[in-house]
């Protein structure tokens, strides 16, 4: 009897531990499964919650800073820290990373542990413009958080962290 209870407990122990390791919570499994459902149909926010400038320190961002993603538009709406190495036009007031792009480049690669990296080029450059963007470049883990990492042709690059939200 005790030979047969020790089993019990130790067939117990390996179910728990099986479960444990290879069980997936089904919440994060739906969470994951509609990160890469947006990620696929491009359709989604990134909503930035850190700003990396490449001089001084990670910034917290307490307003609402996002890149609208489509098939049809980029909509940008980030701050900037940073050098620049063209001045705004005298009186201008607006700065960050501002702009709506209906011409650009998405290609979607396998990212680091089942994410995704996200190159998206503006293809309506304007070298002119003091806050032309080359290239972004989002990094996104399975679980929606991601980083955004935006090169600009006359400022410092900057880089976002925050995560992927669908919103209609």
């Amino acid at each position: 009897m005790k030979r047969l209870l020790n089993i019990l407990v130790l067939l117990a122990i390996v179910s728990g531990s099986f479960n444990l390791s290879f069980g997936q919570n089904p919440k994060k499994a739906a969470r994951q499964a509609a990160i890469k459902n947006m990620v696929d149909s491009i359709r989604f926010y990134f909503n930035a919650e850190y700003a990396l400038p490449q001089r001084g320190g990670m910034k917290n961002l307490t307003s609402i800073y996002d890149v609208k993603i489509t098939k049809d538009s980029i909509n940008a709406f980030l701050p900037y820290y940073g050098q620049a190495y063209m001045a705004p036009d005298p009186g201008t007031t607006e700065g960050g990373i501002k702009f709506i792009s209906t011409n650009f480049s998405y290609k979607v690669n396998p990212g680091k542990k089942g994410g995704w990296e996200i190159i998206i080029k503006p293809k309506d450059h304007d070298i002119s413009n003091w806050r032309d963007v080359q290239q972004m470049i989002l990094n996104i883990s399975p679980d929606g958080y991601a980083t955004l990492s935006v090169i600009s042709t006359n400022r410092d690059p900057i880089s976002f962290q925050g995560n992927i939200i669908a919103k209609e």
